[in-house]
């Protein structure tokens, strides 16, 4: 088991974590604020972003490969080296789509 230290950017919240951890499990031992909801991999809540450093995150479905490069779910996230992570930092996909305009008269099932 290899540990290696977590350096949120922006703040004095430095961490060490084992590669077997969760970078988020290790943050709530630790009484540091980290944004989550979900704790599976789907809400992006506790996203961040990838400044320095490699994780494996095989569960983070919420992101694509190419994401997964650049930003941490951090309840899935597992050190691989020393990171710097930039918190509160989303991937492209978490944007909506632009809204579909609604018809401006009702649709009714004759139409």
């Amino acid at each position: 088991m290899a540990e290696y230290t977590v350096e949120f950017v922006g703040t004095d919240d430095v961490i060490t974590v084992a590669d077997t951890d969760t970078i988020l499990r290790r943050c709530i031992e630790e009484g540091i604020a980290q944004e989550y909801s979900c704790r599976v991999g789907m809400c992006m809540a506790c996203s961040a972003e990838i400044l320095e450093g490699e994780v494996v995150q095989p569960a983070a479905h919420a992101l694509t490969d190419e994401e997964a490069e650049r930003f941490a779910l951090t309840c899935m996230a597992r050190p691989q080296s020393d990171l710097k992570l930039d918190r509160g930092k989303y991937p492209p996909s978490i944007e909506a789509p632009e809204a579909t305009p609604r018809p401006t008269e009702p649709v009714t099932a004759d139409d």
